[in-house]
């Protein structure tokens, strides 16, 4: 194990400790699972920031959304848009909010999305921050560089 620490809210890409997720993925820890196939597992966020949270998990550990297999990618797409609609029937959300974290404010090592239940006024203050706006050629200039890596990494990003 690398004696790096882990922390809250950032997780190297290098990271080798602990997982807190693999127990719960292998029955060893507890966890209200709401969905699990072969290669998924949907669990309650045990600290949710509205009741019905869910974080929905590779069985495989997998520390980053980029380490994701191809092969997956299509049931975790259904399994997620399945998740969302389910938790705001079950909750009574108006919409939900998706995400997942890639290193920075990645709090656990293993890949996983968030699929939190929206209401309106339920006073969750979500922006992304701070922003401005392009400066005259500097978007051309990102695009194009984003557009060489693309095409440097062939198979959209997969290196």
């Amino acid at each position: 194990m690398t004696e790096r620490k882990y922390r809250q809210h950032y997780t190297p890409r290098d990271f080798d400790g602990p997982c807190v997720f693999c127990p719960v993925i292998a029955g060893q820890a507890p966890a209200d699972v709401v969905h699990r196939s072969e290669r998924l597992v949907a669990f309650l966020d045990h600290h949710p920031l509205f009741l019905g949270h869910v974080l929905l998990v590779p069985v495989q550990h997998v520390q980053t959304y980029d380490e994701l297999p191809a092969d997956l990618a299509g049931e975790w797409l259904r399994t997620g848009q399945a998740l969302q609609l389910a938790v705001e029937a079950a909750m009574g959300a108006d919409g939900a909010l998706l995400l997942i974290n890639n290193v920075v404010s990645q709090s656990v090592p293993h890949v996983h999305q968030h699929v939190i239940p929206r209401t309106g006024g339920d006073g969750l203050r979500f922006f992304l921050g701070p922003r401005r706006r392009y400066e005259p050629g500097e978007g051309a200039e990102v695009a194009a560089r984003i557009s060489a890596e693309l095409d440097r990494a062939g198979s959209l990003g997969r290196a």
